[in-house]
């Protein structure tokens, strides 16, 4: 029987029965199925059994924050009243179209005959505000220019903070604006065109002296002159990066009730050339995309947080940067008197619980969940991981029909533990007591992207938005326990 996992005929009939399972409602029903897919020579013996699962809610602390999302504002979390801030980095990419006319057809020019651009600004375009009734609220930002970027290879946390590491240039760009998700600072006939994206535009017209002393007439000018004097630094994004422009990190510096997502970052220059038969009026324009990078920094009241985690009667799912769920899986009980038998499938469900207040303002839930082994949680995200349906799977909220994140099936993971712990457990009888996240593992928010027409998995990350829900759970569920439903197989 210590061979039945790799038995050809029992993983043709595993199909057969998971599917069958599903409208079963017994351990008879089950027992049934295993005799009509055999003959009378070979039954495959089928049982289920319903355990118990313990869950707990967990502090993140910090997340692993190299994203392609990026996330801006700050707003009053309606759940805890506590204030959280979302601020980002931004490198800029040298697209492979990237384009600058000849510098004998460039007519803007200064007294000296110095090429010069006509304006400059970086484009933040939004979209996924906290809420739509806050279009209006003024916030502050400020734009600063790094001194130094971030590198490649580095592992930066959303607790990290650019700023209080001294990694913006003490004497460079730092320039404060007005701003508000509905950006009148447009006109009407803008903002009402079919292709218009709110956004926020920062200027960077005022003189800018560069880190050798020399001073521009504007932050575009030193671009467009750094390009023709030297045009190897602009050869690819990271020469770019180290060499001319290390990036500028976005902060808010006043206002509350504006969150939004950053959908693209653009650095833009504005120049005049003469074409072959009219005036031209040009740009350059580099973006901050992700093949460079780009981080984010959360400020959250870890206070408010510890008290969350705290509670007993069910757990939480927060974000950004803010709550998990830890889940307890009872390998060991489900393993008891089955070590030979074959688990066909482990299906578990975690129930949402509806929001306490009707405050429109409430955080919706977030869409899709990680379940992740414990012990593999920070290096799953550090080694740029996607789920592999034995150590961790993703799910995405029914809404519908259930009100619940359903993982159909984990046998893969209670084998895996199950074989982890025995081998542990030969070689050190203390291994379990030194090992104790061995049978835990953790729900976590992420963002997962696909391949374009598949649901083949390329990359998974941590959900930065603003998100919160309530599950059945904790050590004093006042609910009907969360079960994993287990289905055993083995041959008479």
């Amino acid at each position: 029987m210590s061979n039945i996992d790799k038995s050809p005929t029992l993983r043709i009939m595993a199909a057969a029965v998971l599917a069958l399972v599903a409208i079963s409602s017994c351990d008879e029903d089950a027992t049934e199925i295993g005799m009509s897919l055999t003959d009378e020579s070979d039954k495959l013996e089928v049982g289920t059994t319903n355990f118990t699962v313990t869950t707990r809610t967990v502090m993140a602390d910090s997340v692993l924050s190299q994203s392609s999302d990026c996330y801006f504002g700050r707003v009053k979390d309606p759940e805890t009243g506590s204030d959280v801030t979302s601020e980002f980095t931004s490198q800029f990419h040298i697209l492979d179209n990237t384009y600058i006319w000849p510098e004998d057809k460039i007519l803007s020019k200064d007294d000296n005959d110095g090429i010069v651009a006509d304006s400059c600004d970086i484009i933040l375009y939004l979209s996924s505000p906290f809420h739509s009734a806050d279009s209006l609220v003024a916030m502050k930002l400020r734009a600063s220019e790094m001194a130094i970027p971030m590198e490649e290879g580095v592992r930066y946390y959303s607790s990290f903070s650019p700023a209080k590491a001294g990694m913006l240039r003490a004497n460079g760009i730092s320039k404060d604006q007005m701003f508000s998700y509905a950006n009148l600072n447009e006109s009407d006939m803008e903002r009402g065109s079919s292709n218009y994206q709110d956004c926020i535009r920062i200027t960077l017209n005022d003189p800018y002296t560069a880190p050798n002393g020399t001073t521009y007439k504007n932050y575009g000018t030193y671009l467009l002159r750094q390009y023709f004097e030297n045009p190897q630094y602009f050869r690819n994004s990271y020469v770019f990066t180290h060499q001319i422009c290390p990036g500028f990190m976005f902060q808010i510096t006043d206002g509350l009730g504006f969150h939004a997502k950053v959908t693209n970052i653009g650095l833009r220059t504005f120049y005049t050339v003469q074409g072959d038969t009219s005036v031209v009026s040009a740009r350059v324009v580099l973006a901050g995309t992700s093949e460079v990078l780009q981080t984010t920094h959360i400020t959250n009241d870890n206070e408010s947080l510890k008290q969350m985690a705290a509670e007993t009667q069910h757990t939480y799912l927060k974000t950004p940067a803010g709550l998990f769920t830890e889940v307890t899986l009872p390998v060991n009980e489900i393993k008891s008197g089955h070590e030979n038998d074959s688990l066909l499938a482990a299906k578990i469900s975690f129930t949402k619980l509806n929001n306490l207040s009707t405050d429109e303002r409430m955080l919706p839930a977030p869409n899709t969940l990680l379940l992740v082994q414990k012990d593999s949680l920070q290096s799953f995200f550090e080694n740029g991981r996607v789920p592999d349906n034995v150590t961790s799977y993703y799910t995405n909220f029914n809404i519908d029909k259930t009100n619940t994140y359903t993982f159909n099936n984990l046998s893969s993971l209670i084998t895996y533990l199950w074989n982890q712990r025995t081998q542990g457990m030969k070689e050190d009888p203390q291994w379990e007591a030194k090992h104790p996240d061995w049978n835990k593992s953790v729900l976590i928010p992420v963002t997962v992207t696909l391949f374009t027409n598949s649901t083949s998995v390329t990359s998974v990350r941590h959900d930065m938005s603003l998100t919160s829900t309530r599950l059945v759970g904790g050590q004093n569920n006042p609910h009907d326990p969360i079960q994993v439903s287990i289905v055993y197989a083995k041959f008479k």
